[in-house]
């Protein structure tokens, strides 16, 4: 599928009624949201990293790579993939490595995995611009926006920040971790489509859009779930 199936599915969404893209970590549970009717997936570093046995943020790029371009195999939808922070590559090498796997689009945070601190905003910025530049129209470019996951309460940080990656090319920002009642004002102050993932105890899936996002994901919440799915199996198979 193409780019711009999945960039056209961002658009003129009514209030209230987002685009859910479920994050498969593997081919199997890819398939398993294909078939259910979601007309596009994205991958979840975290949820990736822990179906290949590493901690979140620790996955090797080649490996991350591979469990991407393993899922786009299998399924007939578009994928967007969660590139974390890029992997140390150059912009032209990381959108030819992405483009290779058959993603359509990506994410890509703006704090440092091993820090955990919040990168420049400008000069990230400029690293999404050049992303942008070797991409063209070619990649959905997600930028995430980690300020409140660092714990800057302050909403003007994320909106500034929020602005200067859509100045710089990105087609979609994701205030991660965003409080429900500061989506309106994100909403009014942010041009274009907002990404919100719902943590648990969040609004519903509808009444996140109505506050005003545009499309939902679930990090690695799903895969999380699976695990314990498997978990009360295990034990029920203990319990004989």
């Amino acid at each position: 599928m193409s780019v711009e199936t999945f960039r056209s599915l961002h658009h003129d969404r009514v209030p209230g009624d987002p685009l859910v893209l479920p994050g498969p970590w593997d081919a199997a549970s890819a398939r398993v949201f294909a078939d259910a009717g979601f007309p596009a997936l994205a991958t979840p570093s975290a949820g990736v990293s822990a179906s290949l046995g590493y901690e979140d943020g620790k996955t090797p790029a080649d490996e991350m790579f591979a469990a991407v371009a393993r899922i786009t195999r299998v399924v007939d939808v578009p994928v967007s993939a969660d590139i974390e922070g890029g992997y140390g590559l150059p912009p032209k090498e990381l959108v030819a490595r992405l483009l290779d796997t058959g993603a359509v689009g990506c994410n890509l945070e703006d704090s440092d995995a091993g820090t955990k601190s919040l990168k420049d905003p400008q000069r990230h910025a400029d690293w999404l611009a050049e992303v942008r530049a070797e991409a063209g129209d070619g990649l959905f470019i997600n930028a995430r926006v980690d300020s409140f996951l660092r714990h800057v309460a302050d909403p003007a940080e994320a909106i500034s920040r929020a602005r200067l990656y859509v100045a710089a090319g990105a087609d979609c920002v994701y205030p991660f971790a965003v409080p429900p009642e500061q989506l309106p004002l994100l909403r009014a102050e942010i041009e274009g489509p907002i990404n919100v993932a719902p943590f648990p105890g969040s609004p519903s899936v509808a009444e996140l859009g109505r506050l005003g996002a545009t499309r939902i994901t679930f990090g690695p919440f799903l895969q999380q779930r699976a695990v314990a799915a498997a978990l009360k199996v295990a034990e029920a198979l203990r319990g004989n």
